[in-house]
């Protein structure tokens, strides 16, 4: 199965949070949810940094990386 988008992997960990605020599901089913929800929760938050990561940084005219700095606003 190819990896599942940002927006698919928080949509499954919505879906797995409703299922267990819901509590009529059976310990061990539980269990394996919380377990994937755990995973989902990981994958997105890896996406996330790898996105604040390459937000702040710039290119120059020459191709050069520059890191943006967040609270001047500047280089």
């Amino acid at each position: 199965m190819a990896n599942p988008t940002f927006e698919e992997s928080l949509q499954e960990l919505e879906k797995i949070v409703m299922q267990l605020e819901q509590g009529d599901v059976p310990l061990e089913s539980a269990l394996d949810a919380f377990k994937r929800g755990m995973e989902l929760s990981k994958q997105c938050q890896d996406t996330l940094s790898k996105a604040e990561e390459t937000l702040t940084k710039m290119m120059t005219e020459t191709n050069e990386e520059i890191t943006f700095d967040e609270k001047e606003g500047t280089q």
